[in-house]
């Protein structure tokens, strides 16, 4: 079972022991976490624990079995108004101030792990909505994300306890 995931940001490789897997950062490459700044493009360094995943039930997904996951429904978002009390924190759409739609048609979001940076508890202007989800090659906007395939292995290792590195 895997409980520490390292993400070598400037090798773009995520690390699951022995296994290297290709991986994307934020367009704008990687900064320490207290340099962090909502729409910056960096991933944070750092080490995340897992919250939970969300999950499209549309999509060919298998939850995983030892993290707390949901099914994602059509009108969920993620708040990224820093002045805004739910700021880095879930909200349903439609929503009074600026907020990320999680139910995309391009499959980026089919999966999510929310990592559990700036909220405990957030900080406005801190970054909020640092996930770890689907897309092959292109950069991020400061999440770290793996191919379909390598995220329906990880899904299956998954432990409650796991945690990203990200170095």
């Amino acid at each position: 079972m895997t409980r520490r995931i390292i993400v070598e940001t400037a090798a773009r490789t995520l690390r699951i022991g022995d296994a290297a897997i290709p991986c994307t950062i934020g367009r704008s490459g990687a900064c320490d976490a207290a340099e962090k700044r909502e729409g910056d493009g960096r991933t944070p360094r750092g080490t995340w624990p897992i919250r939970a995943a969300l999950l499209r039930p549309d999509r060919d997904v298998v939850p995983p079995k030892h993290l707390p996951w949901r099914w994602l429904r059509t009108d969920d978002g993620w708040c990224d108004a820093p002045g805004d009390a739910a700021y880095n924190r879930p909200v349903r759409h439609p929503y009074a101030h600026s907020a990320e739609r999680l139910w995309r048609d391009d499959g980026l979001y089919d999966v999510i792990l929310v990592l559990g940076h700036n909220d405990a508890p957030p900080r406005p202007g801190a970054g909020s909505a640092i996930f770890l989800h689907l897309r092959e090659g292109e950069a991020t906007e400061g999440c770290v994300a793996i191919s379909p395939a390598a995220m329906r292995d990880l899904l299956a290792e998954l432990t409650a306890d796991a945690v990203v590195e990200i170095v």
